[in-house]
């Protein structure tokens, strides 16, 4: 897997996070009390940002092949204060448990499992999507 789509996926979470919670917690409160143009400047910016998020965290959770439930909360998770810093947190984890930098396209329901060495290691399912694997005698005995 590419690691520039994760950067680019961190950087855009920390971003729409941070601006969402200036917003949050000074933008409404100044707003409430007269002063509506730091709610005003930080919520365009957040929108406008937050649609850039949902673009790049889609990306993200495609290239990782994550489940479709799961892809809809990392979008949601723009609009809750601290919500894509939680997210990013545990896709960049995620990330590193499938082999982050291998080149190997990992499959929806990939587990990690310990490999020769003790490191992890994708574990495969053989299904319809690895043809190959279905078709190999060692992998159907395993």
């Amino acid at each position: 897997m590419n690691r520039a789509v994760l950067t680019r996926y961190r950087v855009m979470a920390y971003v729409t996070a941070v601006l969402l919670i200036v917003l949050v917690f000074a933008g409404v409160p100044l707003q409430v009390l007269g002063h509506p143009s730091v709610a005003n400047i930080v919520g365009i910016l957040h929108g406008t940002l937050y649609c850039v998020y949902l673009f790049v965290a889609f990306e993200l959770t495609r290239t990782m092949r994550v489940p479709l439930g799961p892809t809809l909360l990392v979008l949601l998770a723009g609009t809750i204060p601290f919500g894509a810093i939680v997210a990013e947190r545990k896709l960049s984890h995620r990330f590193a448990e499938l082999g982050a930098g291998s080149g190997t396209p990992l499959p929806d329901d990939a587990q990690t499992a310990p490999g020769p060495s003790g490191a992890r290691q994708p574990k495969w399912d053989v299904d319809d999507r690895r043809p190959e694997l279905a078709s190999d005698p060692a992998v159907q005995d395993a």
